[in-house]
């Protein structure tokens, strides 16, 4: 919408400044140049220099004949010599090329390009309007890679989203429809009933963590601070999953001592939820869960280690991302959302702290989690406080 706005605002006043200024470099019959200034305005220039939009022109012969700051940092240009030089030789790009061949013939055109950077892929928008009077044409560009990836991130939330919720309704809806069919039927009751039962609670258990990403995400996540100390929140948190430890077969231990820190008590023990309960998922029977506090200088440890199946190299540094699930078929149990260690991860930086993971594929990792103890954290907000005010 932008570049479609600079197309039709700026184009007639660009395109009259490039007129004036190819009229100087190119003969034109005495009527036209009576008409057109002796020199171009500056403030043309000054405009073209300010936009955040590429203007590029080219002259009759497909040569480069101006470019402003915008358009050598969205193609990359740095310091090279470009003027007087084709498209392609400039930007290696066949579809741009194509696109002002197009124009010089008179056929403008807008439309998504792509470019290989040595900084990586770019998609870009790209107009290309041949201009009246000088047989040139006008390259408009603007950068839409940040756009473009938060689509691709937007379309694959919500297929994440969808196949989250579709598999647990489908098979509520058949366990439903098996109950109706045989609705005297006592022993279908008592089976299917807790199932659909569990199912139900996957979807809550969906939907809150959504919310609480998304709240976390949007700089919403309340943290109710006060000091607390993180070695007492994971004692309380190990005693809830100690029965499931031993009916997996999962030998659970709490190493550590005292460590304090200003937090929220409630996300701090939600963060040891979702790390144990990703470490219980993926620990075979036999194996280990470790959680580790410890005060060191200036902050708060917690490390969560676990003898389970690990994670493949490639793996690790995503799985921190949204719905990101390494191998559902290498876990012990498949119901997990894939949000959990996201939130970990929000939870432990709204603290302002942070977490890694360390993981050898077949055997085991390693979550840790740092945050600033209780008067860093006082001494670090103060000193924010004293800039504010000396501002």
């Amino acid at each position: 919408m932008a570049l479609e706005f600079l197309l039709v605002a700026l184009g007639g006043v660009v395109a009259g400044f490039v007129v004036a200024r190819l009229a100087q470099r190119t003969p034109v019959a005495p009527a036209l140049a009576a008409d057109l200034p002796a020199e171009p305005d500056s403030r043309f220039e000054q405009l073209l220099r300010s936009l955040t939009v590429g203007i590029i022109t080219v002259d009759r012969t497909g040569h480069i004949d101006s470019v402003n700051a915008a358009a050598g940092a969205i193609f990359e240009l740095g310091s090279r010599h470009v003027l007087g030089r084709a498209v392609i030789e400039v930007v290696p790009s066949f579809e741009l090329d194509q696109r002002v061949r197009a124009a010089l013939a008179g056929h403008p055109s807008r439309g998504r390009v792509s470019l290989n950077t040595p900084n990586g892929a770019r998609v870009l928008t790209v107009g290309t309007i041949p201009i009246d009077g000088s047989d040139g044409v006008l390259v408009i560009a603007s950068d839409e890679t940040r756009l473009h990836e938060l689509e691709q991130t937007r379309r694959d939330f919500v297929s994440s989203v969808s196949h989250e919720l579709r598999t647990p309704l489908s098979s509520i809806n058949l366990m439903i429809e098996t109950i109706l069919a045989n609705d005297e039927d006592d022993e279908a009751l008592k089976l299917f009933l807790p199932r659909v039962k569990r199912e139900v609670d996957r979807m809550v258990h969906l939907v809150e963590d959504l919310l609480d990403l998304a709240r976390s995400e949007w700089g919403r996540l309340r943290l109710r601070r006060e000091d607390v100390d993180l070695a007492s929140v994971a004692g309380n948190i190990m005693k809830t999953f100690e029965p499931r430890a031993a009916q997996l077969g999962v030998k659970l231990t709490l190493e550590g001592s005292t460590a304090r820190l200003d937090g929220d008590p409630d996300r701090l023990a939600q963060v040891l939820v979702n790390l144990i309960d990703n470490a219980l998922r993926h620990t075979p029977a036999g194996g280990s869960v470790t959680i580790s506090v410890e005060q060191t200088d200036g902050a708060a440890v917690l490390v969560v280690q676990d003898t389970g199946v690990g994670i493949p190299f490639n793996d690790l540094p995503h799985v921190f991302d949204r719905f990101y699930v390494v191998d559902r078929s290498r876990a012990r149990d498949a119901a997990g959302t894939g949000l959990g260690l996201s939130i970990v991860k929000q939870i432990v930086e709204a603290h302002g702290g942070m977490v890694t993971a360390d993981s050898e594929f077949g055997l085991g990792s390693t979550f840790r989690c740092v945050f600033p103890t209780a008067k860093s954290t006082i001494a670090a907000s103060a000193a924010s406080q004293t800039k504010t005010s000396d501002a």
